[in-house]
């Protein structure tokens, strides 16, 4: 016990250092919460059930939440009120909401700490008496910032107890260099042509859109993927099991099951906490309906305090029940390939939503995208890209990497204890990597600024 209380007391010092390098400003907005939390968790563990326990319990949950509706929502609030007065006035009217900086990963500590309040609320996990260990959970450093969210319940056990091996180092450091090869070689590289498609006034042609928002759809998989299976790494070699994010969404056949492979982590917190407290599917069709309804409005707004997101979330939420009342029973009757296809095409117009900065310009964008006209006025820039070699080269692999090909190979390498070959590339290309990582300089994860 001595040995992992030491252990733990390095992961909590290094995760606290880790924070406070990012946003020191905001390291004490997150040591306040797990106080908190772990005060309210001890409190409700020794109250009977009844109205009191109830009370501490949603006096609480007002508290985290109201936390992301300051720090991430004000401004929102503020910008559109001043925005209808404009309107309504006939001139200019300024937000009377000064600017708040977003700490880093507000949304993910927050839904992490809620998933533990929740729990013990509910009875289903014991509360943490060690408000240390709770701070460690809540903050260790390789998920804090950008996920997976854990629950508490997946590494309660491993938190007091946990041993470590090569075995357990060597996997984690394969886990690790894999995710920052997806990121530097792979996603940054898709995300250059992303960006040069997005940041294009509207008339930019309907090819040019398309691989500006396959591109995206590339980077924004693979950039979180990669960040996923750099935390799972880490976490790993430091003796932590935490569970898949992914699970090759692109493949889906329907917008539900690409929701069961998507941002795992999420998924699951809104079912769990959201979507089956408010009936699930057991109470009939249509509440079902509002059921999806709330869920993926949150879900949107999670992602960012932008009506874009809002529109994203109601967006698959239209689908998932059109999927309900009768899409499903066409789907099922379509050849395989038309269903991918169907994914692919809805999930894409979700991107344009998803990253254009406004309404209007995802309007201009998903605009292009349908346009008649081919080759807009870019032509050159067009060009450019497409015959770069090692552009291409990077398409073609992130193309491969949304297929379980890779998996596959590996698996059969394992098997027929050829691994040192797949590791030897792996560590050329991390080696790779790095040197690409140093020549192009800061490139931040998508999901660190939600």
């Amino acid at each position: 016990m001595r040995g992992i209380r030491a252990r733990n007391t390095v992961l909590l010092f290094c995760s606290v250092c880790f924070y406070a390098y990012g946003g020191v400003s905001y390291l004490g907005l997150l040591l306040l919460s797990v106080l908190v939390n772990w005060a309210a968790g001890l409190w409700l563990s020794r109250l009977e059930d009844g109205r009191g326990r109830r009370a501490l319990f949603l006096a609480c949950l007002a508290y985290n939440i109201g936390i992301l509706v300051i720090f991430k929502y004000l401004n929102l609030f503020g910008d559109t009120a001043a925005w209808i007065a404009g309107k309504l006035s006939g001139h200019a009217v300024e937000s009377i909401i000064p600017a708040i900086a977003l700490p880093i990963g507000i949304s993910f500590f927050t839904f992490q700490i809620m998933s533990y309040l929740i729990d013990v609320y509910k009875k289903t996990v014991p509360c943490q008496r060690n408000v240390a260990d709770l701070a460690l959970y809540v903050m260790l450093f390789p998920q804090l910032i950008a996920g997976p969210i854990v629950r508490y319940s997946d590494v309660e056990r491993e938190i007091g107890r946990r041993r470590t091996g090569l075995k357990d180092a060597y996997e984690g450091a394969f886990r690790f260099m894999v995710g920052f090869i997806k990121k530097i070689l792979l996603a940054n590289a898709v995300g250059k042509a992303a960006d040069l498609a997005f940041v294009l006034e509207p008339g930019r042609g309907a090819l040019y859109a398309w691989i500006g928002v396959i591109c995206y759809g590339l980077q924004i998989y693979l950039d979180f993927w990669a960040y996923s299976d750099m935390a799972i790494g880490l976490g790993r070699i430091f003796g932590f099991h935490f569970l898949e994010n992914f699970n090759d969404p692109y493949i889906s056949k329907s917008i539900s099951e690409f929701w069961r492979r998507w941002h795992i982590s999420l998924s699951t917190w809104f079912r769990d906490y959201v979507y089956i407290p408010l009936g699930g599917s057991r109470e009939g069709l249509w509440k079902n309906c509002r059921n999806y309804l709330v869920v993926f409005a949150l879900t949107g707004i999670w992602h960012g305090a932008s009506w874009n997101f809002l529109l994203w979330g109601l967006y698959f939420a239209a689908f998932l029940i059109l999927e309900k009342l009768w899409l499903r029973a066409v789907l099922e009757r379509l050849p395989a390939l038309l269903r991918h296809v169907y994914v692919l095409l809805v999930v894409g117009i979700g991107w344009v939503l998803f990253r254009a900065d406004t309404m209007a310009a995802a309007a201009g964008f998903l605009g292009d995208m349908f346009s008649l006209t081919l080759m807009g006025t870019h032509e050159r820039e067009l060009a450019e890209l497409l015959c770069g070699g090692k552009f291409l080269l990077q398409f073609a692999v992130s193309v491969l990497f949304c297929t379980p090909v890779f998996t596959k190979l590996h698996d059969a390498l394992e098997e027929r204890r050829l691994g040192g070959i797949g590791d030897g590339i792996v560590l050329l290309l991390f080696m790779l990597a790095v040197c690409e990582m140093m020549a192009s300089g800061y490139n931040p994860f998508i999901y660190f600024r939600f």
